[in-house]
């Protein structure tokens, strides 16, 4: 199937609306090599997209811009390709809308189509003040540890026998585009309530998918199924804020929590 896709070849950057430039991807597809049954992957959550290249025509011909914001639920039955996505935007470029009512009301149309539910967009003006921020908890990165397994591997993960709950983050996290092998680097935040999970067992877990190909999403699918799995958490959030690629940057969410709140949509410094 990702044959068909545009990753990896040579683009026409076409400027004429074109909805049929998005190419959805069904989630099933990873959660079943994973062992994550679709239909009740025990996880909620949401896609947080921001889009800083979204431009369109007024009427007159003159150029608008902003920045775009996209969220749907864990719940869709589809991802979407994120050059894919690039290249739909694109699309407006040299379309002209009424209003920028309009042109977000095409967007939210052809996206909620593409994943199959209803999908959250809107347009901020590219001189909003975006907070930056730093992930709360304990950062995991100056702990002294081996590495020598850079593809993924859960045996690391393990628990002590406290109970305890707390928040943990680290910047170490990287894998690869799983068409072009492109570095995708991240910062990914961890908080749960159980048993206390060995914080080296966990960062070398982290470590371990660095050479790992597969889509954002995917990838942070992978580890809150692994350490649901292996450490057994009574309630988990697993959340990953990745650097922009193509003027995109995607922000998975995953938590036990079924009436989640999801965290405000502001960037961190590699953002």
């Amino acid at each position: 199937m990702l044959e068909q896709s545009q990753l990896g070849k040579v683009s026409e950057y076409k400027s004429s609306y074109n909805p049929q430039l998005l190419f959805p991807i069904p989630r099933v597809i990873n959660r079943t090599e994973l062992g994550i049954d679709d239909r009740n992957p025990g996880f909620y959550g949401a896609d947080i997209w921001n889009h800083y290249e979204v431009s369109w025509l007024n009427l007159s011909g003159k150029p608008c811009v902003a920045i775009g914001e996209i969220i749907y639920p864990a719940s869709t039955a589809n991802i979407i390709e994120s050059k894919s996505m690039k290249l739909y935007f694109n699309s407006f470029n040299g379309t002209k809308f009424e209003n920028s009512n309009q042109m977000s009301e095409t967007v939210i149309k052809d996206l909620s189509k593409s994943v199959g539910a209803p999908v959250e967009f809107r347009l901020l003006p590219v001189d909003t003040q975006t907070k930056l921020i730093k992930f709360e908890g304990t950062c995991l990165d100056n702990l002294d540890i081996e590495c020598d397994i850079y593809k993924p591997h859960p045996d690391y993960l393990f628990c002590e026998d406290n109970q305890i709950t707390e928040e943990l983050y680290t910047n170490l996290l990287k894998s690869n585009c799983m068409m072009t092998l492109q570095p995708d680097w991240a910062s990914v935040h961890i908080k749960y309530s159980g048993l206390q999970i060995n914080h080296e067992g966990l960062l070398k877990y982290i470590i371990s998918l660095r050479d790992n190909n597969e889509f954002h999403e995917q990838c942070i699918e992978r580890i809150f199924h692994d350490i649901r799995t292996k450490c057994k958490p009574d309630s988990l959030t697993v959340y990953a804020r990745y650097t922009r690629r193509g003027g995109l940057d995607i922000n998975p969410f995953r938590t036990t929590e079924k009436d989640f709140t999801l965290p405000e949509n502001n960037r961190l410094i590699r953002q």
